[in-house]
Parts: structure tokens; sequence; C-alpha cells
């Protein structure tokens, strides 16, 4: 099984371009994805910090509604929302 460091490693290049792609798209209409963006940076940071990363994905639930996918979005937003769903996931079952 997979580590959600492996994970998050595996997939940082997209969730780079993609956790900026989508506040550059969806700003306007969804300013929650700046939110997305900083602690997509921060749980970055955690990850190589070696720290404990249940708070991190706390806040990145709470800011999402749970990975709530809006009806208006494309599908770079849905990809993002659901690698972040999925780390968090791994990182739940560790």
């Amino acid at each position: 099984m997979a580590t959600v460091k492996d994970y998050l490693s595996e997939n940082q290049d997209k969730l780079d371009t993609f956790t900026r792609a989508i506040t550059a798209a969806h700003g306007k209409n969804h300013p929650e994805v700046f939110e997305v963006r900083k602690e997509y940076l921060n749980l970055k940071e955690a990850v190589a910090a070696g720290a404990n990363l249940d708070n991190s994905f706390a806040q990145m639930r709470e800011t999402t509604q749970n990975y709530a996918i809006p009806d208006d979005v494309c599908p770079t937003f849905e990809a993002t929302y659901h690698m972040l769903a999925n780390a968090d996931e791994i990182n739940a079952k560790a």
C-alpha cells in the first residue's frame, strides 16, 4: 500500500499545476480555490517535514466541503479534488 507521502510525491507536478490552474480559471466564482492552493502548499511542506497530516486534511475537507465538486467546473478542478481526496483517504488508513 502506498503511503500518503508516496502518493503526493507521485502527483506533485499535477497537483502543483492543477491547484494553480483552478485558481486562475475558477477563482472568481469559487474563491475557496485560493485557500485550497494555500492548504495544498502547506500540506506539501508538512509532508516534507514528516509532520502529522491529520489537521491539514481536516482543514482541506472543511474548505472543500468534503471535496464536493461544484456543477460549473472543469475536469481539472474535478481531478484536483479527486487527487486530494485520495491522499486524504490514504492518510486516514495509515
